[in-house]
């Protein structure tokens, strides 16, 4: 019972079926809205960690005298605020003693809180890029769920989190043993040197303890955030449902969309049939295509195209063609070429000159609409 209680907090959730699909642009950019990304918190605190055993590499001498001085000059000033008579009012002095003491030993601290600060954020920067939200600090009813405790606490992410610890138990035991067994010699003989080399010792032995130490989470830290992207991306994938449920949200519902093209083509179909007594003539497949032609040099240069379509729109092209005496002319490859390289208002090609101009010039000299001087006459 309890293996199969694991089992379902382990197993990703979902609703509709099985998360075999790849997350949307939409899905991830509203995870990420929430606050939602693949991120390991520890790139941040073993980088940090690292950086602190660096600097204290570098600049621990320095920071030693610093704080010899400073301890030295406060040492001085109580000294000699004890050997003034009891009746002095030392409040005032102890105070700013005290003040500048705390402010010195901050500035010779602040480098170790600026590097702190600068590669936690930059460390957050490399792994999700600049988008801040304060939706992450925004209470949630949701985690008040005991349900929901229970599956965290039984969850892969807690698991990993159990193996971390226990990875970084081990690490640090593992260094710690191996540099203070090849120390031992040294550190029993501390009592034996001044206090100066003994805290040189010391100081240096815990450092790259602590270099190597950092080192190795830096590592485990790498494992971890790709392990993090990997549940991401899991648990981002979506069923086959909620990506046709986002698609009607984002798109509009398949139908609704269908009926609003077929009533823009019944629109756009009107109008073009309006435009039919226009045409001059209309060329034929003679069933599954129609193109209606005009010719006007008002209007353009060439024949251009009045009205088009095919099949049933073809058919009522036909039909109002013979209602308004349009000249119905059958020619299946001129017809199959005007549908196919032409829209409606557009000039016919220069290679279709010939094959309309000798159609065009029969149906107008048929119409009488073609004078002894070779003019053409418009429509009225």
């Amino acid at each position: 019972m309890l293996l199969e209680l694991d089992l379902q907090f382990f197993a990703p959730e979902g609703e509709g079926g099985e998360k075999t699909e790849e997350p949307t642009q939409k899905k991830l950019e509203d995870a990420r809205k929430e606050g939602q990304v693949a991120k390991s918190q520890e790139l941040a605190g073993s980088f940090s960690l690292l950086a602190l055993f660096i600097l204290l590499k570098l600049i621990t001498g320095h920071m030693a005298s610093q704080f010899a001085e400073l301890f030295g000059f406060a040492y001085k000033k109580f000294t000699y605020f004890t050997r003034l008579p009891s009746y002095f009012d030392f409040t005032e002095q102890y105070t700013g003693l005290v003040s500048f003491f705390l402010i010195r030993s901050f500035i010779i601290a602040a480098p170790f809180l600026v590097a702190a600060f600068v590669i936690a954020f930059a460390a957050d920067i490399a792994q999700v890029g600049w988008k801040p939200t304060s939706k992450p600090l925004q209470p949630k009813l949701s985690k008040l769920n005991p349900i929901n405790g229970i599956k965290r606490i039984f969850s892969v992410q807690k698991l990993v989190e159990l193996l971390k610890s226990i990875l970084k138990i081990a690490v640090m035991g593992y260094i710690i043993y191996n540099d203070f067994k090849g120390s031992l010699g040294v550190i029993f003989s501390l009592y034996g040197m001044s206090v100066m080399d003994a805290v040189i010792f010391s100081g240096n032995l815990l450092i790259n303890t602590g270099l190597k130490i950092a080192a190795l989470f830096v590592v485990i830290a790498f494992g971890d955030f790709a392990f993090q992207k990997w549940k991401f991306h899991r648990d981002m994938k979506m069923t086959k449902q909620e990506v046709k449920e986002e698609y009607k949200s984002t798109e509009g519902d398949p139908q609704i969309k269908s009926k609003i093209r077929q009533r823009m083509q019944e629109a756009s179909r009107r109008r073009m049939m309006s435009n039919l007594p226009k045409a001059d003539v209309v060329i034929t497949n003679p069933t599954h295509f129609a193109v209606a032609l005009a010719y006007d040099k008002a209007v353009a240069q060439a024949p251009y195209i009045v009205a088009k379509g095919a099949d049933y729109t073809a058919a009522k092209i036909r039909e109002s063609a013979k209602e308004l005496g349009i000249q119905i002319v059958e020619n299946k490859p001129l017809a199959r070429a005007l549908y196919a390289n032409t829209e409606i208002g557009d000039e016919i090609p220069p290679e279709l000159y010939v094959p309309v101009a000798e159609i065009l010039a029969v149906v107008l000299r048929a119409d009488g609409r073609i004078g002894e001087d070779g003019e053409v006459r418009h429509k009225a």
